[in-house]
């Protein structure tokens, strides 16, 4: 038998539970892999609520995690036992101590990065790859304009937007998230609990506005995150963590500059699996080259996810999170 976070029935942390599991033999094109760190983010939130449902209960949760090969199924030619591999892709399940996976989802990794720095890189360093690179690509001399600029995402993207060539604003909730933005490159942090960060856009972009808003927050970021763009800006919607957007009218998008919205998920970015390499690998040459710069900034127990949890929707996590197998 195998441990694994599971949930019964959807709600707060408390509905967590550390349980027995039996992981069993891989089939055709799975591997089973042992972990050695799993990463913690937000979407695991979506998931525990409901929000996003699962497709039965109970259901491990977690979405990337790192670790060795332990067992290949018929028909694996890409992989071998003892492997070193990641991944940041469905099935959900990865709070737990080993797990099946299709080997079409696992990327190799390379030697110079460690299971941990992995498991806190792949999911959000994959989501700046296609936030920055292809859904709006940034270009030297354009300025951005990114909520929780000291989050898991956020850290990595200010490296990355800066390594382009861009303007970086970042809005943080406190002081100290304000300096640990700062570190990571962010020209211009707005404290949104104190500042008015429309009016700071436009104060430091001359009235122009950016070229585009990278969103996490939802409901209450959205519509003044649409005042921050200039004309034919892009808002860049790409997750909810104070709730999800109300119902809007789609002629504002025409009143405040011919704007266009997206809502973009790396799922669908890495659904093909050239699409899947190609991102893991532009993330690994800019983690590898020194541009990017990927800090775990807490660890907890796989048996503690509760408390990463409650940790996280208290804003109290800044950077990358990471769970570890007892």
């Amino acid at each position: 038998m195998s441990k694994a976070i599971r949930i019964h029935d959807y709600g707060g942390p408390d509905v967590l539970r550390w349980d027995d599991v039996d992981v069993g033999e891989p089939a055709a094109r799975q591997v089973r892999l042992r972990h050695e760190a799993i990463g913690l983010n937000y979407i695991d939130v979506y998931h525990r609520t409901g929000l996003y449902p699962l497709p039965s209960l109970p259901w491990t949760l977690g979405m990337e995690g790192a670790g060795r090969v332990e067992v290949i199924g018929e028909e694996v030619t890409e992989f071998k036992v003892g492997d070193r591999v990641a991944y940041a892709s469905p099935p959900v399940g990865a709070y737990c101590e080993a797990r099946l996976m299709p080997a079409e989802r696992l990327v190799a990794l390379p030697d110079a990065i460690d299971a941990q720095t992995a498991a806190a890189m792949m999911l959000q360093g994959m989501t700046a790859q296609y936030l920055l690179r292809r859904t709006y690509r940034v270009q030297a001399g354009d300025t951005v304009l990114l909520h929780a600029a000291a989050g898991g995402v956020g850290l990595i993207a200010v490296q990355w937007a800066r390594h382009l060539g861009a303007t970086v604003i970042g809005t943080v909730g406190s002081e100290k998230k304000a300096d640990l933005a700062r570190a990571h490159g962010c020209h211009h942090v707005i404290v949104y609990t104190r500042e008015n960060f429309v009016e700071r856009v436009r104060e430091i972009t001359k009235g122009r506005g950016v070229a585009v808003v990278y969103d996490s927050v939802g409901k209450d970021t959205f519509g003044r995150s649409l005042d921050c763009l200039q004309p034919l800006g892009m808002m860049v919607s790409f997750g909810n963590a104070s709730g999800a957007i109300p119902a809007f009218e789609p002629a504002i998008l025409a009143a405040k500059g011919s704007l266009f919205l997206t809502r973009p998920t790396l799922m669908t970015y890495t659904a093909r699996r050239e699409d899947l390499l190609a991102c893991a690998d532009e993330l690994f040459d800019v983690v590898q080259s020194g541009a990017v710069k990927v800090e775990i900034q807490q660890r907890y127990p796989l048996s503690a996810a509760a408390q990463a949890h409650r940790d996280l929707e208290g804003r109290r996590t800044t950077g990358s999170t990471v769970l570890l197998p007892d």
